[in-house]
């Protein structure tokens, strides 16, 4: 799994690899390493709810979100028949989807690029599939609230509320798996079931 990120400016920065992400912004790597494999357990959980739908097996899926725009390709290569090993389709993924200067890449990896051109002028690639949704419903507005006097009533209600115990918070994991597995079950049921990522309907 390969994680990716741009910076916000007015200049096309760099892309960010996940691995870099902890010391560059001072983030306790433990909680970060959590963080990035319930992304990854997500991810395979979303692949087996596709194949208990006996769907088009996808071998390989790339998300990206940009100008709050959600969009998934659903790749169909069949990997073990590939002439390139994992380390050369990063390589290639990158050049891809980053759409960096092949100029940046090392002399290795420029190679490795040059070979996947010549692969592709020879070899019919998969037909991909692509989903593209937009990531709100409705236009979000951002409304910041300065210097709210609060009425008597509402400081006894906010310092009740601070004073409550805060319940433990479980794995976002497992309530992700949780509903996961809710839609697994609405499938035996004759219910609507509309998932945006893996974008089937069942009647």
């Amino acid at each position: 799994m390969y994680f990716y990120y741009f910076p916000k400016g007015i200049i096309k920065k760099k892309a960010v690899n996940c691995y870099e992400i902890p010391n560059a912004f001072n983030i306790d790597e433990d909680e970060y390493t959590r963080l990035i494999m319930d992304l990854y357990n997500t991810v395979k959980l979303l692949r087996q709810i596709w194949m208990k739908k006996k769907r088009k097996k996808w071998t390989n899926i790339t998300i990206s979100i940009e100008n709050f725009q959600f969009k998934v390709e659903y790749d169909y290569e069949d990997l073990n028949q590939s002439p390139f090993d994992s380390y050369e389709k990063h390589v290639i993924w990158r050049y891809q989807y980053l759409k960096s200067d092949l100029n940046l890449f090392a002399r290795k990896d420029r190679k490795i690029i040059e070979r996947y051109k010549q692969f592709l002028s020879t070899m019919q690639i998969p037909k991909r599939d692509l989903y593209t949704e937009g990531m709100y419903a409705e236009p979000v507005r951002n409304i910041v609230d300065f210097e709210k006097t609060l009425s008597v009533e509402e400081a006894i209600a906010q310092s009740v509320r601070n004073e409550l115990p805060k319940e433990k918070k479980k794995s976002r994991f497992l309530k992700k798996k949780r509903v996961l597995e809710d839609i697994i079950e609405m499938e035996d049921e004759e219910e609507i079931v509309n998932n945006q990522i893996l974008n089937w309907k069942k009647k």
